[in-house]
C-alpha cells in the first residue's frame, strides 16, 4: 500500500510540474500574441496615415482564377 501511495504521490508531483509548466508557455504566448496585436494595430495605423485604406487587396481576381 505504501508503494501505490508513493507512486501517487510522484504522478500528482510531476502532473503538478507539467501544468505549471504549461501554464508558463501559455502565458508567454499570450504576452507575445497580445505584442503582435499590438504591432498590427499600429502598422494598420501607418498605412492609413499615408492615405491608404488598411485593407488593402487586388482589385479584381487574379489570372487563375
Amino acid at each position: 500500500m505504501d508503494d501505490r501511495l508513493n507512486e501517487l504521490e510522484l504522478r500528482y508531483t510531476e502532473q503538478q510540474s507539467l501544468l505549471q509548466e504549461l501554464s508558463d508557455v501559455l502565458y508567454r504566448q499570450q504576452r507575445e500574441i497580445d505584442g503582435l496585436t499590438g504591432e498590427v494595430a499600429r502598422l494598420k495605423a501607418k498605412i492609413e496615415a499615408f492615405g491608404e485604406p488598411a485593407n488593402v487587396g487586388p482589385a479584381e481576381k487574379p489570372p487563375h482564377y
